[in-house]
């Protein structure tokens, strides 16, 4: 038996998650604060966890490899983490390897000055502007994208850190919410296109910046409003303030973000997660129906869309599998005999609900397909009578260059099969996607969302190979001109 048959990993039906950011500024128990805010944001990545607090003089970092808990469980970081201000970051890889090289922060020190980044995005020129940099003599220290920008930072010939921020911001494409820390400000920038979500929330007299809502709950802090696209938020001694990065078009919201990453008690891009996704299951309902017994969800992310199609099909919600959640990102099962076995270590089904039952099952997305097909298998072992599967969104064809990993086409069932196809394969009864269209017109702002992964409309212009690498609008070559005439 291989190594690779006896780890048990994450189902893989849903798409994986990048990372999530935080910062607080101006109070006493800062550190503190940005552990409980990363331990909300635990969803949005789990292969590593860091946070760099300052004093106004000297910023302190500590990153490691797990979960926030795992990484912060000896008593003795949390007081060398001092201080008024802090920035953290739980990581899901995109680009870089897992490693604690690409943990974040990061920590620099240019010029007599120290500088920390946290990033949740993905830059799609990074290669462009990391093999720039390089034959200008600069040395990378991870194989992250995140590094770049502390390179261009460096090299930025404007005054104030708020300029070089901005400058150096200019050269990106992509994705991105940042989160910078100075030993006197705190600095947070999300993207022009405004493809991720960062939010602001207050306690007392403290500013918080967060991936999502659910972090400022978790610390009582009241959330403000979303970072609007573009928008560059300084706060210091002094207060709170704004700058804008030029505005660029088409404004992208990833509509993923709803569908299944962030956490239903949060609010993203202005709304209510689990309002998004109750309109999404009953929209689906509407455009899908099926004669059924019972409704079911594949938890956890599925859970609200199930009960949104449930309400509105008048068909009865049951919990018909139970999600063992004490099994981490990885399991490795010593004996395993059986392929399925990861699927019975994640979900047990509920027999006295399925039995004899014809059940719909609401899922979020399907990539590969693999997982579900296992997990019918065993809705049917419990003696399921049949089994329609209803998916909150469309169907992923095309790859992600802006955070999810999703790098080709050759990953997604979808692109390669029809939905018959589809539903032979997961040995489903029925199968059916709710539309694009549907999608959008229960989404709030419907017309600002990307919908690269189900359409192909990419915001940004891609290579046909569909590398990762995504050129500016003019497909590179004047970018690349302006960044060797500036470094």
């Amino acid at each position: 038996m291989s190594c690779e048959e006896m780890i048990i990993r994450e189902p893989d039906d849903c798409p994986r998650e990048f990372c999530g950011v935080f910062g607080i500024f101006g109070d006493r128990k800062a550190a503190e604060k940005t552990y409980l805010g990363l331990y909300a944001l635990q969803h949005r990545g789990q292969e590593s966890t860091g946070i760099a607090a300052t004093d106004g003089r000297e910023i302190s970092l500590h990153r490691g490899m797990g979960l926030v808990w795992s990484v912060f469980q000896n008593p003795d970081i949390m007081p060398r983490l001092g201080g008024t201000s802090a920035i953290g970051h739980n990581r899901y890889s995109t680009t870089g390897s897992s490693d604690l090289m690409n943990a974040q922060p990061i920590l620099i020190r240019s010029r007599g000055s120290q500088i920390a980044a946290a990033h949740n995005g993905n830059l799609v020129n990074s290669s462009e502007l990391r093999n720039i940099l390089e034959e200008k003599g600069a040395i990378f220290q991870t194989t992250s994208d995140s590094e770049i920008i502390l390179h261009l930072i460096a090299r930025s010939k404007r005054a104030s850190i708020e300029e070089k921020i901005e400058d150096s911001l200019s050269h990106l494409v992509g994705a991105y919410c940042f989160v910078f820390l100075t030993p006197s400000k705190l600095i947070a920038a999300r993207d022009p296109h405004g493809f991720r979500p960062l939010c602001i929330g207050k306690t007392g007299d403290a500013f918080v910046v967060a991936s999502e809502s659910c972090a400022c709950d978790i610390i009582g802090a009241d959330y403000v409003r979303s970072i609007e696209p573009g928008e560059i938020v300084v706060i210091d001694e002094g207060g709170f303030s704004s700058r804008f990065l030029p505005p660029k078009d088409p404004k992208s919201f990833c509509v993923f973000e709803y569908i299944y990453f962030s956490r239903p008690d949060s609010i993203i891009f202005g709304e209510k997660v689990d309002k998004v996704r109750r309109l999404l299951g009953r929209k689906l309902a509407e455009e899908a129906p099926c004669e059924a017994d019972i409704v079911i969800a594949i938890p956890d992310s599925a859970n609200t869309a199930a009960l949104g199609y449930s309400q509105a099909s008048g068909i009865h919600f049951e919990i018909g599998l139970i999600r063992n959640h004490y099994v981490g990102r990885t399991f490795i099962a010593p004996h395993q005999k059986e392929r399925d076995l990861d699927v019975r270590v994640k979900f047990n089904p509920v027999t006295g609900v399925l039995k004899g039952k014809r059940v719909i099952v609401v899922e979020d997305s399907i990539v590969r397909g693999t997982t579900l097909k296992q997990l019918i298998r065993l809705i049917r072992s419990a003696g399921a009578s049949e089994v329609h599967v209803r998916v909150s969104s469309p169907p992923i064809t095309f790859p992600c260059f802006y955070g999810i990993d999703i790098s080709s086409r050759g990953e997604l069932i979808a692109a390669s099969h029809s939905v018959e196809e589809t539903c032979r394969y997961i040995e489903a009864d029925s199968l059916a996607y709710l539309s694009v269209e549907g999608m959008l017109s229960v989404v709030p702002r419907g017309d600002l969302q990307c919908t690269a992964c189900f359409t192909g409309n990419y915001p940004t212009k891609v290579p046909e190979n569909f590398s990762k690498e995504i050129f500016a609008a003019d497909g590179g070559k004047k970018q690349e001109k302006k960044h060797n005439e500036l470094y």
